[in-house]
């Protein structure tokens, strides 16, 4: 029997073999065995069966196949949506305070008397590591738009991360075809 990982990148490989044929014959029983298949981000990002998908989508005639894709796609997107959110929440320090750590935290700020407050030098925010893809035209993009986005100092004001900008770039260019 194989892994889950193994039987998803076969589809995807199947499905890019019928784009590059430029035939969907049984193109709608992969997709249903993936519309199955409980798919994490993991599997999406290592198998890249998104890509494979999409390109069947962009290619295909048969509405039936158009409209299954369409499904598999969004419903991944909401997986890459939930894990983005969960990674700000990170970000950000942890869930939002409860009610009576909130009045807490009321209570102290007005006993405090308002502090001016000064201008200082911008800090430099850091961020996780910027995803890596393996394909080496969208490192190109990636590369030139972080490259753009540093034409002038702009980016040091605002404590900007061209990278990761870049990277979510050209991640929406990718995915607004769908």
């Amino acid at each position: 029997m194989m892994g889950k990982e193994e039987e998803i990148a076969r589809i995807a490989r199947r499905l890019d073999k019928m784009v590059t044929k430029k035939s969907a014959e049984g193109a709608m029983d992969l997709l249903r065995e993936l519309k199955a298949m409980p798919v994490t981000l993991h599997l999406l990002q290592s198998t890249r069966v998104g890509m494979s998908v999409n390109a069947l989508r962009k290619q295909s005639s048969d509405e039936e196949v158009i409209a299954l894709a369409k499904s598999l796609i969004k419903s991944w997107k909401k997986l890459l949506d939930a894990s983005d959110a969960k990674a700000r929440e990170r970000r950000r320090g942890g869930p939002p305070p409860t009610s009576s750590e909130g009045s807490e935290a009321k209570d102290a700020s007005r006993k405090r008397p308002e502090l001016p407050r000064m201008l200082s030098a911008p800090r430099m925010t850091t961020f996780p590591p910027v995803p890596v893809t393996c394909d080496a035209v969208r490192n190109k993009c990636r590369e030139m738009l972080t490259a753009a986005l540093q034409t002038d100092n702009d980016h040091v004001a605002i404590s900007a991360d061209c990278e990761r900008l870049s990277a979510q770039i050209e991640e929406y260019i990718l995915c607004a075809g769908l």
